[in-house]
């Protein structure tokens, strides 16, 4: 049986999952005003322009569809290119494309070339609606010229266990690619881009969102190479990348379009949904149920097992007779270095709970740590729940729980103690989330 923590940890989850959906994201800022009245994040379009779609990302599904149900038989056609976790079938005129993520394979290699020939020849006098979300980089990795899908392959595998944030990991691939970092918006021959976003990077950056294809890319070939550096892949990187970046630091390869750019001044930028709605109405939906509440903000960075440890103690020091949720949100980053399975929101959930146990903290405390698009890592969960006391560690050892941390399986671990949590897709993506509860009982 659940605990009353545990069961309201993950009703407030569902409602700020709820408020960020990515379809109810497009329908807040697409409005049909009137017949022939459309309104794109409070900008009029022309009744003469028909819109075309390229909905990209593991929200592309919902997102194309709220935006079809809104601009009805104006809709000229789209694009829908996501994963396969994410996919469901889309009515005309919409092609559906599926993709690898978080590893690029040949079938977004395909869909991204397709994307960009399409975009190049859609009507000047029309417009065209850029549905973006997470994954996107991944899900349309069409290699730059000059190099090939098999070595995208290696360095998004090496990038993604190197423990690289995701504007460094982000910095690298624009640079490989034929599409991120402002290619996209640069080949559309439309006069207008309207660019929607769910932003799931720290500080929403539109730039490192999907990559940025439709924005300046304030990053250079010398960016991309400090972090290849910085995170020690300079001797494991491919060859053709590692050369291909070095030509373009000297110049020899065109730099990415950059803020400014002429290209791009056809781009209306913006973005729909973010962390911190998450996290209001995380804090809106504990109100509701009589309890205090308090937004820690985009605090979740650094090595996940890290901020795990400090969440936890900083719970476990605080003093309150009465129930308060603690909300935080952000992105960290796992260091691979061993062969388990996991991600970054079970791996913090796992350091704390030994945390707890580490310090022998009493009951009262419960955290729920997930990624809001409901996969963590290569899993199928979207994250851990752990709690305080004598059960933090549910039946194993503090001794196996910490082999399994040492061995980056966090999720081996939850699935033997139960404290997995699974979503399902849920059409949204805006970095993690994590909710800590004390029932206001003495915990030390």
């Amino acid at each position: 049986m659940k605990s009353s923590s545990r069961a309201m940890l993950e009703a407030v989850l569902a409602e700020s999952l709820a408020a960020v959906h990515g379809g109810r994201a497009v329908l807040q800022s697409v409005k049909s005003l009137a017949p022939g009245e459309i309104e794109i994040g409070g900008r009029l379009v022309p009744p003469s322009a028909g819109f075309w779609v390229a909905a990209l990302g593991k929200a592309a599904v919902s997102m194309a569809e709220a935006f079809a149900s809104t601009v009805g038989d104006r809709l000229r056609g789209g694009w829908a290119i996501t994963g396969d976790a994410y996919s469901r079938p889309l009515p005309s005129p919409f092609i559906l494309r599926q993709s690898g993520h978080p590893v690029p394979d040949q079938r977004g290699e395909a869909a991204a070339a397709g994307l960009i020939d399409w975009v190049a020849r859609l009507p000047e006098e029309d417009v065209l609606v850029v549905l973006l979300s997470g994954g996107a980089s991944a899900m349309t990795s069409l290699p730059a010229p000059g190099l090939g899908l098999s070595e995208l392959i290696e360095t998004t595998r090496l990038l993604l266990a190197s423990g690289a944030d995701i504007h460094s990991m982000n910095a690298v691939r624009k640079h490989c690619s034929g599409i991120a970092g402002g290619r996209l918006g640069r080949a559309a021959s439309c006069h207008r881009v309207e660019l929607l976003a769910l932003s799931d990077v720290p500080g929403d950056a539109l730039p490192t969102i999907g990559s940025g294809p439709c924005t300046g890319d304030p990053t250079t070939f010398s960016d991309a190479l400090a972090g290849v550096e910085q995170f020690g892949l300079a001797a494991r990187l491919p060859s053709g990348v590692l050369a291909y970046l070095e030509a373009g630091n000297r110049g020899e390869v065109p730099e990415s379009p950059g803020p400014g750019d002429p290209s791009l001044a056809k781009v209306r930028p913006g973005i729909v949904a973010r962390n911190a709605d998450a996290r209001r109405c995380a804090i809106k939906a504990a109100e509701a149920r009589g309890e205090r509440a308090l937004d820690l903000g985009e605090i979740l960075t650094g090595e996940a097992r890290t901020m795990g440890r400090r969440l936890a103690a900083m719970a476990g020091s605080v003093r309150i007779n009465e129930p308060i949720l603690l909300v935080a949100g952000g992105e960290t980053v796992v260091t691979v270095r061993g062969s388990g399975r996991g991600g970054r929101s079970q791996e913090l959930a796992l350091a704390a709970a030994l945390e707890w146990e580490r310090s022998g903290a009493g009951r009262g405390m419960a955290m729920l740590a997930v990624g809001t698009d409901g996969a963590d890592g290569p899993t199928d969960a979207a994250g851990a729940i752990v709690e305080s006391g004598k059960g933090a560690l549910g039946a194993a050892s503090r001794e196996y729980a910490q082999a399994r941390l040492d061995e980056n399986d966090s999720y081996g671990f939850f699935a033997q103690t139960g404290g997995l949590v699974r979503t399902g897709a849920t059409d949204t993506n805006v970095m993690d989330l994590v909710l800590i509860r004390l029932d206001g009982s003495p915990h030390a």
